[in-house]
């Protein structure tokens, strides 16, 4: 998703409805593929604070930067949906999705975020004082992978005294399964497996000798090593 601006609005204004506050925010994204940072300006307040779904926390000399044109060959469009919202006196908070679609030279791509808007009615005008973002999470594409290597995998696995996982073939599936919860590891690539709607990863480890020594639980970069007993 893309950059966000702040600044000071000249204007004034009464009370606010969800229509209204749908509009300002659909005029901010329709404003981020040709690069203006106009409504940006005149919709979030000079002390505003936003974080994204990078885990970037942006004042609003960073917002007003991150506003630029997208490159040549891409194209988008962001719309909201899904809208909820609590307006009471002089503040009002707007929850909604965004749907994003981006063509690349040609390639369509599709993206989901939320955000949570803080509206601040202060001297008269309603303005942005807090915004955050986040992405929905997508499992990733099944990829090939080669039958004949789930005989290296199959077997249990052990992270602790008692803890433990085993892996197992029917026809050409794999699957994992613990404390009688079985799932089926989907492949991302011929040596790095999924499970449906869990985000993180699963890769088999080799050791020197050639042989699978462990299962390896791969999240946000970190590693919990599961280690093959039999």
């Amino acid at each position: 998703m893309f950059g966000f601006a702040a600044a000071q609005s000249a204007t004034t204004d009464d009370a606010i409805s969800q229509d209204e506050l749908v509009r300002r925010t659909q005029e901010l994204f329709d404003a981020v593929v040709p690069g203006n940072s106009e409504p940006w300006k005149k919709y979030f307040a000079d002390d505003c604070i936003f974080s994204d779904e990078k885990g970037r926390t942006m004042n609003k000399a960073a917002l007003v930067a991150d506003i630029k044109p997208l490159p040549s060959g891409y194209s988008g469009t962001i719309k909201i949906a899904k809208v909820q919202s609590i307006i009471h006196e002089e503040t009002a908070i707007l929850s909604y999705d965004l749907d994003e679609t981006e063509t690349v030279f040609g390639q369509k791509l599709a993206a989901r975020y939320h955000g949570t808007d803080t509206w601040l009615r202060r001297n008269g005008t309603w303005q942005i004082a807090a915004s955050q973002a986040m992405r929905y999470y997508e499992d990733p594409a099944v990829g090939q992978a080669d039958p004949k290597k789930f005989a290296d995998f199959i077997g249990t696995y052990e992270l602790a005294p008692g803890q433990t996982k085993t892996v197992s073939i029917e026809g050409e599936k794999l699957y994992v399964e613990r404390k009688g919860k079985r799932e089926q590891l989907l492949p991302e690539t011929s040596d790095i497996f999924f499970r449906k709607r869990v985000e993180g990863r699963v890769l088999f480890r080799y050791a020197d000798y050639g042989k699978v020594d462990a299962l390896i639980d791969r999240r946000n970069n970190e590693d919990i090593i599961w280690r093959k007993t039999k």
